[in-house]
This record gives C-alpha cells, structure tokens and sequence, in this order.
C-alpha cells in the first residue's frame, strides 16, 4: 500500500463521514464495501435491493421505497423548476440510484459520494452538476487522478497528481490554469505539502513552436497572475519536468522543472494515455478519477477498477468530506 493512501486511511478513521454508494448492482463496489466496513474507513449507505445485497454494518436503501422518497422528489423539482422539471418528473427521476444518491448529499443525510464502476462519468457528473453545483469561486470542474509508483523517489516519493484526465476535452490556456490552480490548492490539501505545478507540452521553454505550445505557455502566464503564490512553470516537457539532469539543461531557471509532483496535461488525450501508461507499465496504484470544483464530495470511478481501487476513492471521499467542513 503507498504511503498516500496510509495517510488517507488513516485520515478517514479519524472522523468517519457518511458516504453513499448507488451501485449496489456491482460485486466489485460490495467487495470494497464489506473492506471499508471492517477497516472502519468510513459509514456507508449502499442504494440497491436489500434482499439482495448483505454488507454487514452497512445501510442498504432501495430509493423506490425509502421514506425519504418524496421529500427528495419535491427538493429535486424545485432544484430544477427553472428547467422545467415538474414533480411527476422528480417522483421518476428519484427512483434512479445516482440521482436519489445525489439527494442525500444536497439534503445532508450522506457526506460524499463515489459511483463509476459500471457507469460512464456522465452519469456521475451530470446529476452532480444539477443538484450539488460547483464550489463557491469555481469556475471549472475538473478530473485527477493520484498516482503513486513504487520503488520511485521522483515528485513526492513517488507520489503524483495527473490532471485533467476525465473531462475536459481540449481546454482553452484559461481553462487550463484554472485546472492548474485547483490541482495546487488539492495537492496541498491532501499531502500536506507545497505544489509544484508544471504545465506539460512536447516544447520546453520555446524548444518547439506552435499554436498547442503556445497555449500551455500562456496558461502557465495565466496561473501567475491569478495566483503568484502558485509554484508553476510551463511549457514544459515531462523529463524536464521530472528529472533534475534534464531539467538543468532545459530549464536552468525554473523553480518547478526537475521536481514536479503535479502534471497538467494539455489535452484529455494526453492525460487518460499518460495516466494509465504510468498505471500499466510502472505498475502504479491510480486512484480515481476524482473530482474538484463540486460543492460537496462526488468521485467517479474507472469502469475498469478493482474493489481495491473503489476502497481507496471511499477513504480518499471520507477525507473531502473532512476537508469540506
């Protein structure tokens, strides 16, 4: 297990939150509840059919019929009045397990949220959007991944955060420094340490020319404008974001090259490929994708993720929960 997740464990047991898994139908999300029951990781309601699902310690809620079913319907109709919604409309979109999940977070009777492992991002992030909202002075959602790669002594004892990886498609420089600086202020939060940004591209310091290049360039320009307390440089490659050698080469100037331990990525292109590279080939521990920018905690998961994986976004939700306080 990383040192990272040691300590969001850790972290999580100290002041267990309530967090609501609408995918009572996956074997794999009952598997990593029944691990988080016994660690003591976190509380869990698990929305699904209670005579089929058995998790010991658990709650286990069928939205259909639960007694919170109609007051959840009215708060949704009036959420989205403006949209048109009517409370007929409410009434059946509660019945859905993400959105009836989603409502107890709004109203308070859950503290986060994880779902993804037999659902797209869409599915999570749509009802996320429409009933919890963005946090105050967000201006952009987006995706991360932890990364943590064994036996490596590069960013924090191997420690990464990957972004964005999961929902901005091709974000414009101001798009991407907005992701940078959430990306700062996430790092911080969870290891405890200062961030050192580095906006990633296939040029370093001018090596290359380009419109693409241009763009991280001037996202890297952005971020020191908006907030100059940031560590951040770019455009930089990712050897010379990691490796001091080449850094000093490349970039002899930069505070960030050679000791980065947060990667923006210019695309979602890059971002999905270069996170499950490092994941398949060196063997790393990934966890999410997670979410920053919502108003309360919701993760999505990778439909390609083990119990071990759903485990440790729980325990990493649980901590969100903490810091949302």
């Amino acid at each position: 297990m990383s040192d990272f997740l040691d300590r969001m464990k850790s972290t999580a047991k100290a002041d267990l939150k309530t967090i609501v898994l609408p995918e009572g139908e996956d074997p794999r999300t009952i598997d990593a509840a029944k691990v988080v029951i016994q660690e003591g990781l976190a509380k869990l309601v698990i929305l699904g059919d209670p005579a089929t699902i058995h998790v010991d310690g658990a709650t286990v809620i069928d939205p259909k019929t639960s007694d919170k079913h109609d007051a959840y319907a009215a708060k949704l109709a009036e959420l989205r009045a403006k949209k048109g919604m009517t409370l007929e409309q409410a009434m059946e979109t509660v019945n859905d397990n993400t959105y009836f999940g989603m409502m107890m977070v709004k109203m308070g009777d859950a503290d986060g949220l994880v779902s993804g492992a037999c659902h797209s991002t869409a599915n999570t992030l749509r009802p996320a959007l429409q009933i919890i909202k963005t946090a105050p002075g967000t201006k952009l959602v987006s995706g991360f991944m932890m990364v943590c790669v064994p036996d490596c002594e590069l960013g924090q004892n191997g420690t990464f955060l990957f972004s964005d990886i999961g929902l901005n498609e091709y974000p414009d420089s101001d798009q991407l420094s907005e992701i940078a600086i959430s990306c700062g202020a996430t790092w911080k939060a969870f290891m405890g340490t200062e961030p050192k940004v580095a906006m990633l591209s296939y040029s370093t310091k001018g090596s290359a020319k380009g419109e693409y290049v241009e763009k991280v360039r001037d996202a890297a320009t952005a971020v020191s404008e908006k907030a100059p307390e940031l560590a951040c440089d770019g455009e930089l490659q990712l050897d010379a974001a990691l490796i001091p050698e080449v850094a000093s080469l490349k970039a002899p100037d930069s505070k960030v090259a050679g000791h980065a331990n947060v990667l923006v990525f210019p695309n979602l292109d890059a971002g999905n490929i270069g996170y499950k590279l490092v994941q398949r080939l060196g063997k790393a521990e990934a966890y999410g994708p997670l979410l920053q920018g919502i108003a309360k905690p919701v993760n999505d998961l990778s439909r390609g993720c083990s119990a071990n994986d759903i485990v440790g976004v729980i325990a990493i939700t649980a901590v969100q929960a903490q810091m949302a306080e």
